[in-house]
Protein backbone atom coordinates (compact mmCIF):
# COMPACT_ATOMS: atom_id res chain seq x y z
CA UNK A 1 0.00 0.00 0.00
CA UNK A 2 2.85 2.49 1.23
CA UNK A 3 5.82 1.16 -1.70
CA UNK A 4 5.21 4.63 -3.83
CA UNK A 5 6.06 4.79 -7.43
CA UNK A 6 9.12 6.77 -8.65
CA UNK A 7 6.32 9.21 -10.12
CA UNK A 8 4.78 9.56 -6.28
CA UNK A 9 7.62 10.36 -5.10
CA UNK A 10 8.63 12.72 -7.38
CA UNK A 11 5.00 14.55 -6.78
CA UNK A 12 5.34 14.01 -3.01
CA UNK A 13 9.15 16.09 -2.90
CA UNK A 14 7.72 18.53 -5.09
CA UNK A 15 4.94 19.47 -3.33
CA UNK A 16 7.17 19.87 -0.05
CA UNK A 17 9.35 21.63 -2.09
CA UNK A 18 6.71 24.42 -3.20
CA UNK A 19 5.12 24.92 -0.08
CA UNK A 20 8.60 25.56 1.72
CA UNK A 21 8.96 27.86 -1.07
CA UNK A 22 5.56 29.51 -1.13
CA UNK A 23 5.76 29.97 2.78
CA UNK A 24 9.40 31.12 3.14
CA UNK A 25 8.95 33.75 0.58
CA UNK A 26 5.77 34.70 1.97
CA UNK A 27 6.64 35.40 5.53
CA UNK A 28 8.59 38.49 5.04
CA UNK A 29 5.41 40.74 3.44
CA UNK A 30 3.42 38.82 5.18
CA UNK A 31 4.87 39.98 8.59
CA UNK A 32 5.18 43.78 7.01
CA UNK A 33 1.14 43.87 6.30
CA UNK A 34 0.14 42.21 9.12
CA UNK A 35 2.05 44.87 11.18
CA UNK A 36 0.73 47.35 8.94
CA UNK A 37 -2.92 46.39 9.13
CA UNK A 38 -2.57 45.88 13.00
CA UNK A 39 -0.47 49.22 14.28
CA UNK A 40 -0.86 51.19 11.59
CA UNK A 41 -4.09 53.94 10.19
CA UNK A 42 -3.40 55.04 6.38
CA UNK A 43 -5.25 55.71 3.63
CA UNK A 44 -6.41 52.67 1.58
CA UNK A 45 -6.02 50.20 4.50
CA UNK A 46 -9.84 48.62 3.81
CA UNK A 47 -8.76 48.66 0.69
CA UNK A 48 -5.33 46.58 1.62
CA UNK A 49 -6.95 44.03 3.91
CA UNK A 50 -9.77 43.28 1.21
CA UNK A 51 -6.88 42.72 -1.23
CA UNK A 52 -5.00 40.57 1.19
CA UNK A 53 -8.15 38.42 1.90
CA UNK A 54 -9.26 38.59 -1.64
CA UNK A 55 -8.03 34.94 -2.73
CA UNK A 56 -10.08 33.40 0.49
CA UNK A 57 -13.08 34.54 -1.81
CA UNK A 58 -12.66 34.22 -4.94
CA UNK A 59 -12.47 30.78 -6.76
CA UNK A 60 -9.09 29.58 -7.18
CA UNK A 61 -9.87 29.01 -10.75
CA UNK A 62 -10.34 32.70 -11.10
CA UNK A 63 -7.05 33.41 -8.91
CA UNK A 64 -4.94 31.21 -11.26
CA UNK A 65 -6.33 32.75 -14.34
CA UNK A 66 -5.42 36.23 -13.19
CA UNK A 67 -2.15 34.90 -12.59
CA UNK A 68 -1.74 33.58 -15.88
CA UNK A 69 -2.87 37.07 -17.56
CA UNK A 70 0.18 38.61 -15.24
CA UNK A 71 2.59 36.53 -15.25
CA UNK A 72 2.58 34.67 -18.27
CA UNK A 73 4.85 35.24 -21.21
CA UNK A 74 2.92 37.43 -22.31
CA UNK A 75 1.37 39.02 -19.48
CA UNK A 76 2.63 43.02 -17.97
CA UNK A 77 4.71 40.93 -15.23
CA UNK A 78 5.73 38.12 -16.74
CA UNK A 79 7.12 39.06 -19.86
CA UNK A 80 9.56 41.72 -17.84
CA UNK A 81 10.52 39.07 -15.92
CA UNK A 82 11.15 37.29 -19.03
CA UNK A 83 12.90 39.71 -21.17
CA UNK A 84 15.03 41.22 -18.55
CA UNK A 85 15.64 39.08 -15.85
CA UNK A 86 15.13 35.40 -17.80
CA UNK A 87 12.46 34.31 -15.48
CA UNK A 88 9.86 31.90 -16.50
CA UNK A 89 7.07 31.04 -13.88
CA UNK A 90 3.77 30.07 -16.00
CA UNK A 91 4.17 26.45 -16.03
CA UNK A 92 6.95 26.21 -13.77
CA UNK A 93 7.26 25.04 -10.11
CA UNK A 94 8.32 28.27 -9.48
CA UNK A 95 4.94 29.49 -10.65
CA UNK A 96 3.40 26.86 -8.38
CA UNK A 97 4.92 27.93 -5.95
CA UNK A 98 3.57 31.76 -6.91
CA UNK A 99 0.04 30.04 -6.52
CA UNK A 100 0.36 28.51 -3.74
CA UNK A 101 1.93 31.55 -1.85
CA UNK A 102 -0.58 33.75 -2.93
CA UNK A 103 -3.87 31.26 -1.72
CA UNK A 104 -2.34 30.79 1.95
CA UNK A 105 -1.14 34.69 1.96
CA UNK A 106 -4.72 35.90 3.80
CA UNK A 107 -4.26 32.98 6.51
CA UNK A 108 -0.98 33.66 7.38
CA UNK A 109 -1.43 37.68 7.56
CA UNK A 110 -4.60 37.05 9.39
CA UNK A 111 -2.70 34.90 11.85
CA UNK A 112 -0.11 37.11 12.43
CA UNK A 113 -2.31 40.36 12.33
CA UNK A 114 -4.47 38.79 15.42
CA UNK A 115 -1.47 38.03 17.81
CA UNK A 116 -0.01 41.14 16.94
CA UNK A 117 -3.04 42.67 18.15
CA UNK A 118 -2.79 41.46 21.51
CA UNK A 119 0.63 42.29 22.15
CA UNK A 120 0.48 45.22 24.51
CA UNK A 121 1.13 48.56 23.11
CA UNK A 122 2.69 49.89 26.63
CA UNK A 123 5.61 47.44 26.43
CA UNK A 124 6.37 49.01 22.72
CA UNK A 125 5.61 52.35 24.17
CA UNK A 126 7.95 52.18 26.67
CA UNK A 127 10.32 51.06 24.73
CA UNK A 128 10.23 54.00 22.32
CA UNK A 129 10.34 56.54 25.06
CA UNK A 130 13.88 54.79 26.19
CA UNK A 131 15.03 55.50 23.23
CA UNK A 132 14.58 52.10 20.57
CA UNK A 133 13.52 52.92 16.91
CA UNK A 134 10.64 51.32 15.22
CA UNK A 135 12.47 48.63 13.77
CA UNK A 136 14.47 47.54 17.09
CA UNK A 137 11.14 47.76 19.38
CA UNK A 138 9.45 44.91 16.25
CA UNK A 139 12.57 42.96 16.50
CA UNK A 140 12.92 42.77 20.10
CA UNK A 141 9.51 43.39 21.57
CA UNK A 142 6.15 43.08 19.22
CA UNK A 143 8.10 40.08 16.71
CA UNK A 144 8.74 37.71 20.20
CA UNK A 145 5.53 38.01 21.82
CA UNK A 146 3.99 37.35 18.64
CA UNK A 147 5.97 34.72 17.47
CA UNK A 148 3.58 31.74 18.08
CA UNK A 149 1.16 33.60 16.10
CA UNK A 150 3.71 33.31 13.29
CA UNK A 151 3.80 30.18 13.57
CA UNK A 152 0.65 29.22 13.08
CA UNK A 153 0.52 31.36 10.39
CA UNK A 154 3.29 30.06 8.38
CA UNK A 155 1.82 26.92 9.35
CA UNK A 156 -1.60 27.29 7.86
CA UNK A 157 0.17 28.81 4.75
CA UNK A 158 2.03 25.64 4.20
CA UNK A 159 -0.83 23.48 4.83
CA UNK A 160 -3.16 25.68 2.47
CA UNK A 161 0.25 25.69 -0.19
CA UNK A 162 0.50 21.81 0.05
CA UNK A 163 -3.05 21.31 -0.57
CA UNK A 164 -3.68 23.94 -3.64
CA UNK A 165 -4.98 22.74 -6.37
CA UNK A 166 -7.32 25.50 -8.57
CA UNK A 167 -4.72 28.17 -9.09
CA UNK A 168 -2.01 25.94 -9.39
CA UNK A 169 -3.39 23.82 -12.27
CA UNK A 170 -4.80 26.99 -13.88
CA UNK A 171 -1.96 28.96 -13.67
CA UNK A 172 1.04 26.11 -14.34
CA UNK A 173 -1.02 23.01 -15.44
CA UNK A 174 -0.44 19.58 -14.44
CA UNK A 175 3.08 18.47 -15.67
CA UNK A 176 4.47 15.23 -14.35
CA UNK A 177 7.99 16.00 -13.01
CA UNK A 178 7.59 19.57 -12.96
CA UNK A 179 4.63 20.64 -11.72
CA UNK A 180 2.12 17.98 -10.77
CA UNK A 181 1.94 18.33 -7.05
CA UNK A 182 0.30 15.84 -4.53
CA UNK A 183 -3.14 17.32 -5.28
CA UNK A 184 -2.90 17.92 -9.24
CA UNK A 185 -1.54 14.12 -8.84
CA UNK A 186 -4.59 12.66 -6.69
CA UNK A 187 -6.64 14.08 -9.50
CA UNK A 188 -5.03 12.86 -12.33
CA UNK A 189 -4.76 8.93 -10.75
CA UNK A 190 -8.36 9.14 -9.90
CA UNK A 191 -9.11 9.99 -13.65
CA UNK A 192 -7.67 6.76 -15.01
CA UNK A 193 -8.12 3.03 -14.83
CA UNK A 194 -6.57 1.44 -11.72
CA UNK A 195 -5.39 4.46 -10.08
CA UNK A 196 -7.13 4.48 -7.36
CA UNK A 197 -4.76 2.99 -5.09
CA UNK A 198 -1.78 5.27 -5.70
CA UNK A 199 -4.59 8.39 -5.67
CA UNK A 200 -5.27 6.72 -1.66
CA UNK A 201 -1.41 6.11 -0.98
CA UNK A 202 -1.18 10.07 -1.70
CA UNK A 203 -4.41 10.91 0.67
CA UNK A 204 -2.60 9.19 3.48
CA UNK A 205 0.92 10.77 3.04
CA UNK A 206 -0.65 13.93 2.63
CA UNK A 207 -2.50 13.79 5.72
CA UNK A 208 0.40 12.46 7.42
CA UNK A 209 2.42 15.42 6.50
CA UNK A 210 -0.31 17.76 7.68
CA UNK A 211 -1.16 16.42 10.69
CA UNK A 212 2.52 16.44 11.27
CA UNK A 213 2.98 19.93 10.45
CA UNK A 214 0.12 21.01 12.97
CA UNK A 215 1.23 19.28 15.57
CA UNK A 216 4.80 20.68 15.36
CA UNK A 217 3.46 24.24 14.98
CA UNK A 218 1.18 23.62 18.17
CA UNK A 219 4.58 22.22 20.30
CA UNK A 220 6.48 24.92 19.29
CA UNK A 221 4.10 27.85 19.43
CA UNK A 222 3.30 26.14 23.64
CA UNK A 223 7.55 26.37 24.26
CA UNK A 224 7.84 29.66 22.67
CA UNK A 225 4.71 30.92 24.96
CA UNK A 226 6.32 29.07 27.89
CA UNK A 227 9.79 30.97 27.58
CA UNK A 228 7.86 34.26 26.63
CA UNK A 229 6.07 34.25 30.16
CA UNK A 230 9.12 32.69 31.95
CA UNK A 231 11.00 35.86 30.77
Amino acid sequence: MLSFTPEELVAIHLSLKIALWATAASLPPGLLVAWALARRNFWGKTLLNGLVHLPLILPPVVTGYLLLLLFGRKGPIGEILDQWFGIVLAFRWTGAALAAGIMGFPLLVRAIRLSIELVDQRLEAAATTLGASPIWVFCTITLPLALPGVIAGAILSFGKALGEFGATITFVSNIPGETQTIPTAIYTYTNVPGGETAAMRLVVISIAISMGALILSELLARRIAGKVVGA
